[in-house]
């Protein structure tokens, strides 16, 4: 196909071809239809400021449908030779439309033609993991209101410390998950800025109504400058991987705590075997794959935050191609948090909890913080003393009931006054 920059007929050199597309060929797959809606859009517009008459937009309009809908079907590819999805569209537009076809760039760069897709695409990842992260949320809740009273034993530096609850432990994955959407949110906010019409960086000399493209295209405001247009590349993207970050230090805590309960030395809870893999070698091996996985992908998309960071950092003003190395980074980590939560969701309906392993695992000596306070109480000695006391005693800590210690504890947020409302009231709002 023509590039949409080919000036003459002579031949690229295919190794300095390969190396200007590199994968972003196959990343345009994930943007392709984004692009045909911005295009759609900006035909429409060229429409209303007279530079298209009504038959051409219709016709620009009809035909970027039926490609739309050829994509979807599997019958269009990008090519390494194509470099993009923006120039196998408008080649496909001119082999159909001719001369019409070659009107729809009147107006705009491949650079906020780039920019407007890639900010759709983030705008609608970031909803489907907003809707995923949400149902996250609300099995959390319900795992912690079905087992609010059952024991679980809590740990400072890897060792038995205090008894907290499954109801409390699970809950401390929805604040944090609640806290992390609102990061989410702010991404969105950042991202649904329209830079359609921008140009290369610099505008055009044609009256272009981006108000009607920003209605168009469901964003909330335009970008006004045109140049910031350009240097939001990098800025815009790291904020929305730092919004991933946040939620994949959330999941990877999870996945930790998965590994550690489900282990033979701590047999804590046990999870559907739909959900482990087998060894190649040792036939009674039921290993958590998605869970070590869930761990190295946290690292891989704090990664892909510092490279999008990086790439941007210092350039001049204006487009340099550096910037497109940010899309692969971008694409990638969405996918993996998306994929993340929705593997985190089928682990939390999959857990059963073996209450009679958790009793005998629990030592008598995570009680000794009660003995303290019910000194401070009965006795009205100062926690410091009673410390003290139960400290250089600890053979003599006496057990407690399970359920009647947790529900014992009764500052808020603690294992006996989870406050489950507040959480609700929180899923409600975001």
């Amino acid at each position: 196909m023509t590039k949409i920059w080919q000036k003459s007929k002579s031949k690229s050199n295919s190794i300095i071809e390969n190396y200007n597309t590199g994968d972003d060929y196959l990343m345009d797959l994930e943007i392709f239809p984004f692009d045909v809606q911005a295009s759609t859009a900006h035909a429409e517009m060229l429409g209303l400021i007279g530079v298209l008459t009504n038959e051409e937009v219709k016709s620009l309009v009809d035909e970027l449908d039926s490609i739309l809908k050829n994509f979807q079907k599997g019958r269009i590819q990008i090519r390494v030779e194509d470099e993009d999805c923006h120039t196998v569209i408008e080649n496909l537009l001119i082999k159909k439309l001719g001369n019409v076809g070659k009107k729809i760039h009147t107006g705009r760069s491949r650079n906020d033609q780039v920019l407007t897709a890639v900010r759709l695409y983030t705008v609608s990842k970031l909803r489907e993991i907003t809707e995923i992260n949400k149902d996250v949320i609300t099995h959390f809740i319900e795992f912690a209101e079905n087992n609010k009273n059952i024991p679980l034993p809590g740990y400072t530096h890897t060792q038995q410390a205090m008894l907290s609850s499954f109801g409390h432990w699970s809950l401390s994955f929805v604040e944090g998950l609640i806290n992390d959407q609102e990061i989410i949110n702010k991404a969105v906010d950042i991202n649904n800025q329209n830079p359609l019409g921008t140009a290369a960086g610099f505008g055009v000399s044609f009256p272009l109504d981006r108000v009607y493209t920003k209605k168009k295209l469901n964003f909330d405001k335009n970008i006004i400058n045109s140049l910031f247009a350009q240097a939001s590349r990098g800025k815009f993207e790291s904020l929305t991987l730092e919004s991933l970050s946040q939620v994949m230090l959330t999941l990877s805590r999870f996945a930790t705590d998965m590994l550690f309960f489900t282990a033979r030395e701590t047999g804590f809870v046990k999870v559907s075997e739909d959900l482990t893999t087998g060894s190649s070698i040792m036939p009674q091996k039921k290993n958590l794959d998605s869970m070590e996985l869930m761990r190295g992908n946290a690292s891989v998309i704090f990664s892909h935050q510092l490279t999008v960071k990086n790439i941007p950092k210092g350039v001049i003003s204006g487009y340099n191609r550096d910037l497109q190395l940010i899309k692969k980074p971008l694409i990638e980590s969405l996918n993996i948090a998306q994929s993340s939560l929705e593997v985190v969701r089928e682990f939390i309906k999959g857990i059963t909890i073996n209450q009679d392993v958790i009793g005998k695992a629990i030592k008598k000596d995570i009680f000794a913080v009660d003995m303290a306070n019910e000194m401070v109480e009965k006795d009205g000695v100062s926690f410091r003393d009673a410390y003290v006391k139960v400290g250089q005693a600890l053979e003599d800590v006496k057990e407690f009931n399970l359920e009647e210690n947790i529900k014992s504890k009764k500052s808020l947020g603690s294992p006996g006054n989870l406050d489950l409302g507040y959480y609700k009231k929180m899923l409600k709002k975001l």
